[in-house]
């Protein structure tokens, strides 16, 4: 399975759907773990037929504009309804992920989103998975797209 082309669909998609904006994918990567500088992560596990994980990693400014066109409200700071609207984007990315990996979704189940925000952080997830970590750029700037999965036997 191309992971980088199923995050690809998946983003773009909800994007267009639920934020209208275009984004636009760029390369993907698969390195180690990063660090996050002012950066909000929403997360979700997954379980079962694949474990591992998905997040969406995106800087201050860029998540509060997504919350923004998310809500349709003004967001002038990193809240509780910026920290909502990045972890339900991870829950979206994951449930089509999800149906991408599953082809009856039934063997595989999403954890609820967890967000992270802060100066400065990491997260590590499973060693030794399939990763990959696609950026992708809309008006506001980049932000990223992070997939790590090990399916079980």
């Amino acid at each position: 399975m191309d992971l980088a082309k199923t995050i690809s669909e998946a983003t773009r998609e909800i994007f267009e759907t639920m934020i209208m904006a275009e984004v636009i994918p760029g390369e993907p990567r698969n390195e180690g773990a990063q660090k996050y500088s002012c950066t909000v992560s929403g997360m979700v596990g997954l379980a079962g037929l694949f474990k591992g994980m998905i997040a969406i990693h995106t800087p201050d400014a860029v998540a509060m504009s997504i919350t923004s066109s998310f809500l349709g409200m003004d967001v002038e700071e990193v809240n509780d309804d910026v920290t909502d609207a990045i972890g339900e984007l991870a829950n979206m990315l994951a449930g089509s992920v999800k149906m991408a990996l599953s082809q009856n979704g039934k063997d595989i189940t999403l954890s609820i989103p967890s967000t992270i925000t802060g100066e400065e952080y990491s997260i590590n997830c499973i060693l030794d998975t399939d990763r990959v970590i696609m950026p992708f750029t809309l008006g506001e700037g980049q932000f990223l797209v992070e997939l790590q999965v090990e399916k079980q036997a």
